[in-house]
Formats: structure tokens, C-alpha cells, sequence
């Protein structure tokens, strides 16, 4: 494919933006931080469906009437026909409470179609989830640093993270702006996120090397040159597969079940994102650490070879 415009010489005003987001993603974690599902800290989920559209007001009432008071961001509405609701509380919820809240539900929806259902979970084992959460991460991080840096070059490996960490850190950015939960199935879709992004990566990392043992470049414009042919040549390939999966996240987030709703919310986010930095992102590092290995090998350095 013929480029329509050099990615790489522009790659500072994606740089430019990338920072930019990373700046207001900061400031959003200092004012709001995480709105944290029970799955990471101790808590209540109790859920129920109705047999109409949820009346949010009227939901509250009926926790207020039984002392739970519910703040702002502790009721979840969804369905097919916005009918279940789920509502988040501070506390473990002891026998009593759970027996007033079904009596509750029992006098303000009499009709409701089935009775509450209840998720406890205590400080201790919220404590080991969080944990292993943030190991499962790292662990992914690591293992495609070591698989990249066995199968390109270090160089390459670094660049890839990198392009992570930024989707990582946009999709914890939306979470934290709109309040949203972080709970088990956000992880889920991170991992998943990862997983996508990387794969879009490494075929833009190895379209490079196979142009870079054709063109074999010599200067750094020459090698610029390389990249953004190589760029360009996988670019009908990056966008047609992001938005196959992202039509499917999309459909999953309108017409799936509640349970699934911030892993589908998740995911559409890391996808755009995902594309945006493997394309963007990913690649122009790539070069401009290169580009710094070549410069000095020019001005008398020892030649740092192009990698096979």
C-alpha cells in the first residue's frame, strides 16, 4: 500500500497526544481514584430482577427505609429490558440485614420475579484477589517482554510494553473519569486487551524486519522510510481486524448481561486504543531508538547493525 503520509516524521505530535492523555489520566487518578467492586475490597453486591424498568428512586427509598442508604455511585441498572438491578454496599451484610432487605423488596415490588441475590466478600480474601490481579498482569508483561525480545530484539520488546502500559493506562483513565467498577472482569478484558494489542504489534514488528532485510537501510531516513512503508503495508490488516472484534465488544455491551457490562465497556476502550498505539505508538519508539544507535555509529561509533 502507497503511503499517504509519513507516520514516522509526525510521530512527535502522536507522542505529543499520548502525553497529553497521560497528564489528564494522572489528574483524574489524584481527584477521583477507583471506583473498587467488592471482588477488591470488602463488601455487599446484592442483585434482583423486576418485572418492569427499574425505578431507581424507588430502589433507593427501599434501601434507606432498612438504613442502608445507598451514595451515588452504588446502583447498577441493566437487562435486556433494564429490569435487574444491582446494588453495591461498604459492608459484609450480616443474616439479619439480608432477611430485612428481602421483606423491604417484598413491600415496595411485590411482583418482583425473583428473590435477591447476595455477594459477600471479606477484607482478607478482597486483600489476596487484589493481589493476584497485579500479578497476573506483571506476569503477562513479562512473558511478551521475553518472547519479543527473544524473537525481534530487546529494542523492539521495550517499544511493544511501552504501546501496553499507554492502552493499560487509558482504559484505568475511563474507569476512573466515569466512576465505573473495577472488578474481576475488568481485569479480564485488560488481559484481554493486552493480549489483542500485542498480537497487532508484533505483525507491524515483523512486516519491519522483513522489509528491513530487503531495504537493508543505511541512514536514518532511509530507515524511517522502511518503517513507514512497513506501517502502511499492515494497515488495512490492523483496522479490519480491531473493529471485527470491536463490533462484536459493541453488540456485547448493548444486548450481554449486567455481569459483563464493564468487561465489554473495557474492551471496546483497549481496542481503539490498542490500534492507535500499535500503529502509532509502538513503532515510532522503535525508530527513534534506533535512530540514536545509527547516528552514533555514524559519527565513528561501533556500527550497531540493523537486526535480521
Amino acid at each position: 500500500m502507497k503511503p499517504r503520509f509519513d507516520i514516522i516524521r509526525a510521530s512527535r505530535w502522536f507522542f505529543l497526544l499520548s502525553g497529553a492523555i497521560t497528564v489528564a489520566g494522572v489528574i483524574v487518578f489524584a481527584l477521583f481514584g477507583f471506583n473498587l467492586s467488592t471482588d477488591f475490597k470488602s463488601g455487599s453486591e446484592v442483585q434482583f430482577e423486576l418485572n418492569q424498568r427499574v425505578p431507581e428512586a424507588r430502589v433507593r427509598q427501599m434501601f434507606a427505609s432498612i438504613g442502608l442508604p445507598l451514595g451515588d455511585t452504588s446502583l447498577t441498572v441493566g437487562g435486556i429490558q433494564q429490569n435487574v438491578v444491582m446494588v453495591t454496599l461498604p459492608e459484609q451484610l450480616t443474616a439479619k440485614q439480608i432477611s430485612e432487605i428481602q421483606a423491604a423488596e417484598h413491600r415496595f415490588f411485590p411482583d418482583a420475579k425473583q428473590d435477591i441475590q447476595v455477594n459477600s466478600v471479606d477484607p482478607f480474601v478482597a486483600e489476596q484477589t487484589a493481589r493476584k490481579a497485579v500479578y497476573a498482569v506483571l506476569a503477562a508483561a513479562a512473558c511478551i517482554v521475553v518472547y519479543i525480545a527473544i524473537r525481534f530484539e530487546f529494542r523492539f520488546a521495550i517499544s511493544g510494553i511501552i504501546a501496553l502500559l499507554h492502552d493499560a493506562f487509558i482504559v484505568l483513565a475511563a474507569f476512573a473519569l466515569l466512576r465505573r467498577e473495577v472488578d474481576l472482569t475488568f481485569v479480564a478484558a485488560l488481559l484481554t486487551i493486552v493480549g489483542y494489542s500485542i498480537n497487532d504489534t508484533i505483525v507491524i514488528f515483523d512486516r519491519i524486519r522483513e522489509n528491513l532485510k530487503i531495504d537493508k537501510p543505511q541512514t536514518v531516513d532511509e530507515l524511517r522510510a522502511v518503517v513507514n512503508k512497513s506501517l502502511w503495508q499492515v494497515m488495512n490488516r490492523s483496522i479490519r481486524t480491531v473493529l471485527t472484534v470491536l463490533i462484536a465488544a459493541v453488540i456485547l455491551y448493548f444486548f450481554g448481561g449486567i455481569s459483563i457490562r464493564n468487561f465489554t465497556f473495557a474492551l471496546i476502550i483497549g481496542l481503539v486504543s490498542g490500534a492507535y498505539s500499535s500503529i502509532f505508538i509502538a513503532s515510532p519508539i522503535w525508530v527513534a531508538w534506533r535512530s540514536r544507535s545509527m547516528k552514533k555509529a555514524s559519527r565513528g561509533d561501533k556500527a550497531a547493525p540493523i537486526p535480521e
